[in-house]
């Protein structure tokens, strides 16, 4: 970290050399429409050759511009709602200051959605993008871009970072449309400046192959687009913060932007021991063949889901720079490292014909996960006509963990064995992966020939080593000496799998508002797996499966791939009112290989063949109302252990026998979005549902019995696969947000919530040569609803009070096993200044579960802080945070099964004191460093 703040500073120092170098004339100018109302939140540019300087529109409709080098500069404007504007102006002769008469900006005829509040636009909703401006919300200085999206409509974020819009998972997040940190949406959100940030986007995002032919299909993902204010495209911003307080909790992050016209760098890093780590390393970023990336799974706060304690290191650099127009090169690298402590226990239910087994587990764990991550991207406009886009991306993880677990088992309320297992594994993760797409325009009318492929290769080399130790009481004779059962383990895994693809379209337009598309889509999977384990005795010498009567020796050998090909038509029609598309496509797939045990082999030769209908629609009722409904199918092919006519076993009492007569499920999805609403007035409502049906549902098949084997070791869990084809399985889930805002956004009500139904299929039995099993349909229903309201009249005061309420119910049809758990929370957030430079805030929640057996927990989490500026230009803050104060932090969760409820528990990040300083600073072209109202953001401690 040293070095890091050492490269911190020098870039500072080279940074406001160049700011402040600058001289020339000043320039003013007024912007208004056709009907002279003036135009305010404009992004307005004045380009002198390759040098250009960005502000916005005052509320008055005017902007400035001072030390304007050249006496010949264009000025650029563009706004939402209006079309872009561009004139060239010179200066008049020994003249230093120009006022240039007022520019008349044309409005956009068929923008969908649109609304003015005192003379910005503020949303916009064109087809599958939900646009918000961002010049009218009420942020504190100091506030990110997640402080943002939580005033936008629609729009939600949970205590760890997660950002949800309409109900679905945002999962990229793009600065300027382009990846931020591989699409990383924390990274983003929790770090970057509020006060930069001109607008924020939400599309629903069919991949670039979609958004450069229009041809969506397939299933869309919710994409983060940030775009920044014009006026901060030359300048930098800094923030640096260190922090220590009780229970040996530290902090010490850092974050430098600095951008220059056409180039931007960004440099995060981060030392801490409060779960607050930068960067997901959970997979590689989105290339340009539409792999999804980014996104949820880590906590950002200390109150978040991450479970245990995590001690934390990260450093990231994000560059971007335009070499033209044409060419442009943006990137990241990334290092994280997280050393993961995890105390936790568990209470599990099977239930037997005439008997309940209880299993109860106490465990710890040690995860230390250290990773790397590189990509790349670079886009190329060759011409007017084509475009060419190449991907490269590299990682690699080294992952180290061990355990402990402590169990004991009980046939109703008589004791079986106690077992002690140790755990240790190592495994190196490398990967390595190339992209790219190529776009030919045919002509002017809408021919189009489009291409792209990818790559991917990811070995992986794991070692591991379990010691198990077993004392086993006879239940049916409890005064005999107990038995001792020890062995140790040592396996090795060693997979290969490699992914290459390519994507050929053609489109052909028929009119002006018709084309026709023609796809070709070639994708394989190439799989060479190897899984080896032996067992030990406690002299290290080799021991049998016979010795032990249990199947604890193996040697797996798989060697498969699948291939497919998709063919497909489809005509799409783009009316001003109405646009779809309908088409069908052909899929046949083939997995072949073989598979090779210590005793076993098989050949694997499956064909199958798939048609997929391709429906797409979007009606526009009005300026403020559409309609969309879309249509996909996918095949998905069962894996090769699933189909294998042997046994595989990788655990003490867990079997797996495949079913070679396996055939492919196939999954009919259809999603209605509704958005509409009346901005005017302040009022929003979207709506969706999103509903699955799959044919040849593969389900298993789970036999539950006790242990033969002389050893009495408890329950063996043995699964097998089939197809459902006499029961439907299907899922509807759906959701629904309302907002009203009240005095320009000083009142807010938010009321959201959905109803979720899933139906599954399974087949139980605790014979243990059984061949059929008694089918058991699980209805699983979950309800949940939210009251939200903000009182937000400045930025000095803010008040969200709130209660959400969640119902889960499920309900076996085998027996009596069906359960519902049940939560409130109330909470109240909100913050207020003290005085001009200090500041209170507040962070209150009260849980209320049921259902949850002995693990029931209702805790009352309560988080706070006192902050106060200081430095001129209020550069500087001390921060006193308490989290958690009254020490009730827990994480619970049961899992209902067709024979068996599971109830666990584990630590979390509870109360501690922590006292911080923060400096930020920031400078832009032509701007004084401490005249915005917003101070800069960046590098967020976790939440309060």
């Amino acid at each position: 970290m040293k070095h890091f703040f050492t490269i911190l500073s020098l870039v500072f120092v080279l940074c406001h050399m160049d700011v402040y170098g600058q001289t020339g004339r000043a320039v003013q100018g007024m912007l208004r429409d056709k009907e002279s109302r003036v135009v305010a939140g404009a992004s307005v540019q004045l380009i002198v050759g390759q040098d250009t300087m960005g502000t916005s529109s005052s509320q008055a409709g005017i902007f400035k511009f001072s030390n304007v080098s050249a006496a010949l500069f264009k000025i650029k404007v563009t706004s939402l709602g209006f079309e872009p504007f561009e004139k060239e102006i010179t200066f008049p002769e020994n003249q230093e200051r120009l006022i240039i008469p007022s520019f008349e900006l044309q409005g956009i005829e068929n923008m969908l959605e649109e609304v003015v509040v005192d003379g910005v636009l503020t949303v916009q909703v064109k087809g599958d993008t939900v646009e918000y401006s961002t010049k009218d919300l009420k942020l504190r200085e100091g506030s990110v871009a997640e402080d943002a999206l939580k005033k936008l409509q629609g729009v939600e974020v949970d205590k760890d970072g997660n950002v949800t819009a309409q109900g679905e998972s945002v999962t990229r997040v793009r600065i300027n449309g382009k990846d931020f940190f591989g699409g990383d949406v924390k990274t983003a959100t929790q770090n970057l400046p509020a006060n930069i940030i001109e607008k924020m986007q939400i599309i629903d995002d069919y991949g670039d192959m979609a958004n450069l032919t229009g041809n969506k299909t397939g299933e869309s993902t919710k994409v983060l687009n940030i775009e920044i204010d014009p006026q901060y495209n030359k300048g930098y911003m800094t923030t640096l913060r260190v922090g220590g307080g009780t229970e040996d909790r530290y902090q010490a992050t850092g974050m430098l932007m600095a951008l220059n016209n056409k180039t931007q760098v960004s440099v995060l890093g981060n030392m801490n021991n409060m779960n607050a780590n930068l960067f997901d390393f959970s997979s590689m970023g989105g290339g340009a063949r539409n792999r999804q990336g980014g996104g949820g799974g880590r906590g950002g706060n200390p109150w978040s889901g991450t479970s245990g304690l995590t001690n934390t290191g990260s450093i990231g650099l994000n560059v971007r720079h335009d070499f033209s127009d044409k060419l442009k090169l943006y990137g990241s690298y990334s290092f994280g490292r997280d050393d993961n402590d995890v105390v936790g226990g568990s209470i599990r239910q099977t239930k037997l014909d005439n008997v309940t087994q209880f299993d109860n587990s106490n465990d710890t764990s040690n995860t230390i996960n250290a990773n790397h991550r590189f990509e790349a991207n670079l886009e190329w406009n060759i011409s007017d006509k084509d475009y060419i886009k190449i991907s490269p991306q590299l990682g690699f993880g080294d992952n180290t963990a061990s355990s402990l677990t402590t169990s004991s088992s009980y046939l109703g309320d008589v004791f079986n064995n106690s077992q002690t297992q140790i755990a240790g594994s190592s495994e190196s993760i490398p990967r390595y992966s190339i992209s790219g797409l190529y776009n030919r325009k045919l002509n002017d009318a809408g021919r189009n020939f489009f291409m792209n492929f990818n790559y991917d290769n990811s070995p992986k080399k794991a070692d591991y080593d379990k010691i198990v130790d077993i004392e086993v009481q006879d239940p049916n004779n409890a005064d005999q000496t107990m038995q001792s059962v020890y062995w140790k383990a040592l396996r090795e895994a060693r997979n290969k799998s490699w992914n290459a693809g390519g994507t050929l379209s053609y489109t052909e337009p028929i009119g002006e508002k018709n084309r026709i598309e023609v796809t070709y889509d070639l994708n394989k999977n190439k799989y060479d797996n190897k899984d080896k384990q032996n067992a030990l005795d406690q002299n290290g010498e080799a021991i049998t499966n016979a010795d032990l009567g249990l199947d604890v020796n193996f040697d797996y050998d798989f060697d498969y791939s699948f291939t497919s090909h998709r063919v497909g038509a489809s005509f799409a029609h783009n009316g001003d009112k109405l646009t779809y598309s309908l088409g069908a496509a052909v899929q046949p797939s083939i997995l072949s290989g073989n598979a090779f045990s210590s005793t076993n082999s098989a050949a694997i030769d499956k064909n199958y063949f798939n048609i997929m209908p391709i429906a797409r629609l979007e009606y526009k009722f009005s300026r403020q109302k559409n309609l969309t409904l879309n249509y996909s199918g996918k095949a998905s092919e069962p894996s090769v252990t699933q189909i294998l006519p042997f046994n595989v076993s990788t655990e003490l009492t867990t079997v797996t026998l495949g079913n070679p007569e396996l055939n492919p499920e196939f999954t009919h999805q259809m999603q209605v979005r509704f958005r509409s609403g009346d901005f005017q007035k302040g009022n929003t409502f979207f709506a969706m549902v999103n509903a699955n049906l799959t044919n040849d549902k593969i389900v298993s098949f789970n036999k539950t019995y006790n242990d033969d084997s002389g050893r009495n070791l408890g329950l063996i869990r043995e699964s097998k696969y089939l197809n459902e084809t006499a029961e439907p399985v299907y899922s509807v889930n759906s959701f629904y947000h309302f907002g009203k805002s009240i005095k320009e956004k000083t009142y807010n009500i938010m009321l959201m919530g959905g109803v979720n139904y899933n139906k599954n299929v399974s087949y139980i039995s605790t014979d243990k040569d059984a061949t059929e099993g008694e089918k058991n349909i699980a209805n699983n229903l979950v309800f949940n609803q939210g009251l939200m309201f903000r009182y937000n009249p400045s930025e000095n005061l803010e008040i969200n009070p709130g209660v959400r309420y969640v119902y889960n119910y499920t309900k076996n049809s085998t027996e009596e096993n069906s359960r519902n758990v049940q939560s409130w929370t109330p909470s109240l957030i909100g913050s207020v200044n003290i005085t001009a430079t200090t500041i209170f805030g507040v962070d209150v929640s009260k849980t209320f579960n049921s259902g949850y057996g002995s693990l029931n927990a209702n805790p009352f989490i309560i988080n706070t802080y006192v902050e106060q500026k200081l430095l001129k230009g209020q550069r500087g803050a001390i921060r006193l945070q308490a989290y958690d104060l009254l020490n009730e932090q827990t994480s619970i969760s049961r899992t209902v099964a067709d024979n068996y409820i599971l109830d666990s528990q584990t630590n979390r990040l509870a109360r501690y004191f922590m006292l911080t300083f923060t400096y930020k600073f920031q400078k832009f072209s032509g701007m004084n460093p401490f005249q915005e109202n917003r101070g800069p953001g960046g590098m967020r401690p976790p939440r309060m």
